[in-house]
């Protein structure tokens, strides 16, 4: 039996008792269970059975009241876990944690599923205060080690220990490469800091989301040069608040530094450089590395500001577009780690949050007895449960009419998420393999055009030449990365300039808006670029 079938196993063994915390239920429905005051008397009993476990109930959907495995379809649990959420919010709880499994029905093809919902005593999370980092910096610079012992307080042991707590994929915890996007976070509350005790446990994360009272949360990219298209769609395509940029002291800046510190500029995201592993070197070598820092970003007309002798206060208060906080930092000494905790504590959020509802999709995944979820960052609006959206474009320009079944960040259920918010949406009304990065979350009653084109004024940063008509870099934009073609309207660009263009992808029409930034890149050639136009009239 596998662990997670053995808490379902558990849970049924244990039984409703009359003081227990266990409560089964085949199915609860709105029509039924939120009627003619059913409501505020199962809200009582789910209270009754969250003081019987000191703050915690386990709810077992999907079997009968003597525990036998019954099974439900999808959409009937999607609906109960609605209905439970209500009765939680109105007991003064809510849903944590939500683990399901698929079980055969009735008949011959049928499968129902049955699930174990964690209901702890508390409001669900009220989350205005939450700011998002974008991670970024040369391989083996140590910023996802950084951000590993920032997470948890603990100390690295030289061998990146604590980096393995934000690596997703067992050849990256291997070879010691992140290869893709990591994600992690950690709060602060009225005594300090919140973090994770067990950050592969899921359930401490939400822990962490559930408990503070301002969030931190991490996108860690991929220091790897072959990888820096991953990269470049974790700091373009996130909506950030800040940058965190990291430096070795044994090492120095790099072309891949310099790289990653033009991305986050570019996009003007206010930013952060950590100098890291000073135990490694002597005082004079980090000086040395604090000068090269300070003179890198000179270079791009940014003003450096050393946290060491400035402080705390001041880097929170002159931190822009312009000026750089520089923090020299040792995830094994953890040196520099509560300059950068009084930082994160206190900085303000950045990222805007009016507007309709907006979330460009990241990834997909399958979720059993859920289906497809669909995660991201909330550009702008907020979403809820059970909300009705359209979601595309798809291949030919069209978009779907879905339904919002259920919403979590860092695995921790809320009913609501705003901007800014890292969440995964499930969805009702699509396929998984129908979902794919680039496209974008909207409510029903919008009317989207996708484009195939639209006009852009560009800055080439590097180039071995010029670029002419029909240059076909990848554009990065948002969650979007596809080749498009570029019509220079001089007919061509030299490195340096600044110039208006057409842009045309190449495949397939997106959802483009103006004012959005956007980077592109194609072998050692790079620049950026805002959307000044974008076409009205029919799909393509």
């Amino acid at each position: 039996m596998s662990p997670d079938r053995a808490v379902l196993q558990r849970a049924i063994e244990r039984g409703e008792q009359e003081g227990g915390s266990v409560e089964f239920k085949e199915r609860l429905t709105e029509e039924l269970h939120l009627a003619d005051g059913r409501l505020a008397s199962l809200a009582a009993q789910l209270r009754h059975r969250v003081l019987s476990g000191d703050g915690e109930a386990t709810y077992v959907v999907g079997v009968t009241d003597d525990g036998g495995i019954a099974g439900i379809s999808p959409d009937d649990f999607s609906e109960s876990m609605d209905v439970l959420s209500l009765l939680a919010e109105e007991a003064g709880a809510h849903i944590e944690e939500v683990q399901t499994w698929g079980v055969e029905g009735e008949g011959d093809n049928d499968t129902g599923i049955v699930g174990v919902a964690t209901v702890r005593e508390g409001r669900r999370l009220e989350d205005d205060d939450h700011i998002v980092v974008g991670t970024a910096g040369h391989v083996d610079h140590g910023k996802s080690t950084l951000v590993g012992s920032l997470l948890t307080g603990t100390p690295d042991d030289g061998e990146g220990s604590t980096r393995s707590y934000l690596d997703v994929q067992p050849h990256e915890v291997e070879r010691g490469l992140s290869a893709d996007l990591s994600y992690g976070v950690y709060g602060f509350d009225d005594e300090g800091p919140v973090r994770m005790d067990n950050p592969d446990r899921k359930s401490d994360r939400a822990r962490v989301v559930e408990e503070a009272d301002r969030l931190v949360s991490f996108v860690d990219t991929v220091g790897h040069e072959p990888w820096l298209r991953t990269t470049i769609r974790g700091l373009v395509g996130q909506k950030l608040d800040y940058g965190l940029l990291t430096v070795a002291a044994d090492d120095g800046p790099t072309k891949t530094t310099r790289e990653h510190l033009g991305i986050l500029l570019a996009t003007d995201l206010p930013t952060i450089v950590a100098i890291t592993k000073c135990d490694l070197v002597d005082d004079q070598r980090v000086a040395e590395v604090e000068r090269e820092v300070e003179g890198l970003l000179r270079d791009v007309d940014k003003t450096p500001l050393r946290v060491a002798r400035h402080g705390v206060d001041v880097a929170i208060e002159e931190i822009s577009e312009t000026v750089v906080p520089v923090v020299t930092t040792s995830a094994v000494t953890m040196d520099g780690m509560d300059q950068l905790d009084a930082m994160f504590e206190q900085l303000p959020k950045t990222a805007g949050q009016d507007g309709d509802f907006r979330m460009y999709v990241d990834r997909s995944y399958n979720v059993q007895g859920v289906g497809a979820v669909a995660s991201g960052t909330i550009k702008s609006g907020t979403v809820e449960a059970g909300d009705e959206l359209l979601l595309g474009p798809m291949q030919d320009g069209s978009f779907r009419e879905v339904e919002v079944r259920s919403i979590e960040m860092h695995y921790h259920r809320v009913d609501e998420a705003r901007a800014g918010r890292i969440v995964g949406i499930a969805l009702k009304g699509v396929d998984e393999a129908d979902v794919e990065r680039g496209m974008v979350l909207l409510p029903r009653d919008a009317d989207p055009t996708p484009v195939r084109e639209f006009e852009a004024e560009v800055m080439v940063l590097n180039h071995p030449t010029r670029i002419d008509a029909g240059y076909e870099p990848v554009v990065h934009l948002e969650t979007i990365s596809e080749a498009a073609q570029f019509f220079p309207e001089n007919g061509q660009l030299l490195p340096g300039d600044n110039g208006d263009a057409r842009v045309r992808f190449k495949f397939r029409p997106y959802l483009v808006e103006e004012g959005q930034r956007f980077v592109f890149r194609e072998g050692r050639s790079k620049g950026v670029g805002t959307v000044t136009g974008v076409p009205s009239g029919e799909r393509e």
